[in-house]
């Protein structure tokens, strides 16, 4: 099974639900707003893709931390404390597929070559 986490009114967590839709394939969508970040699924993110990938600093809750805040984030331990506590920092959406690969960010080739 497809496990898709994101937001509902993100435009890319959109653009994936479609396209996943579009192909009648099967998922689960995981709303970080109202579900919050499993913690334990964050572990596993980090170790597939890293923090850096993970923490969305081109967004609007990245800009709107305080400047010790941004700071603070150095390494694996201080991004998923970060994650936890402001869920919309993270890059949308994040995938977990049917083989356990996960993939951050929506791009339809990508996708495509998955299947």
């Amino acid at each position: 099974m497809i496990t898709l986490y994101g937001i509902p009114n993100c435009d890319t967590v959109k653009k994936a639900r479609a396209w996943l839709s579009e192909r009648d394939l099967e998922y689960t969508f995981h709303d970080f707003k109202k579900l919050g970040v499993p913690s334990n699924e964050a572990d596993t993110w980090l170790k597939a893709v890293g923090w850096e990938t993970l923490v969305n600093r081109k967004g609007t809750t990245w800009r709107k931390l305080e400047d010790a805040e941004r700071a603070a984030v150095v390494d694996a331990t201080s991004a998923k404390a970060l994650m936890l506590a402001q869920t919309s920092v993270i890059k949308r959406p994040v995938v977990q597929w049917a083989d356990g690969t996960v993939t951050v960010g929506f791009n339809a080739v990508d996708w495509e070559q998955r299947l």
